[in-house]
């Protein structure tokens, strides 16, 4: 797979958040997409290698400590500046399907604590995610 290890980390943390309740919905890949396409972060990547890359994380997902393996993937691929990011777009996958499931809250609790991200700066980040998905 020829995707920066940087870029790969990011969409596994956003499909380990799709997975998370055992349920990935065509919202929620529809909005990992919209976000590879859009942000700037992910400027370079070939968006044809994203279903190869998530198609990856999913079987990584699937083995013994896959979420283990996935998590750590992450946070040894990822500089610290962007492990923030990352926490970002595990919290837009998770709000854009509405209201979190029990599973959800714990991964992302688990990520947090992988990622070394203070309870303030993960409150803002989830509140911010919360925000932009609120429906009407």
């Amino acid at each position: 797979m020829s995707v920066k290890p940087e870029h790969q980390a990011l969409i596994y943390v956003m499909v380990l958040m799709s997975a998370a309740d055992s349920d990935m919905t065509d919202k929620e890949l529809f909005t990992i997409g919209e976000i590879v396409k859009t942000l700037p972060v992910f400027g370079g990547l070939d968006i044809e290698k994203l279903p190869e890359t998530a198609e990856h994380c999913a079987t990584l997902l699937s083995e013994d400590n896959g979420l283990d393996d996935v998590i750590a993937f992450a946070a040894d691929n990822l500089p610290t500046r962007l492990h923030e990011t990352a926490y970002a777009l595990a919290c837009d996958i998770a709000a854009v399907g509405g209201r979190l499931r029990t599973e959800e809250i714990r991964l992302l609790e688990y990520l947090r604590h992988k990622l070394e991200i203070g309870r303030l700066p993960a409150a803002a980040i989830e509140r911010g995610a919360k925000a932009r998905y609120q429906t009407i």
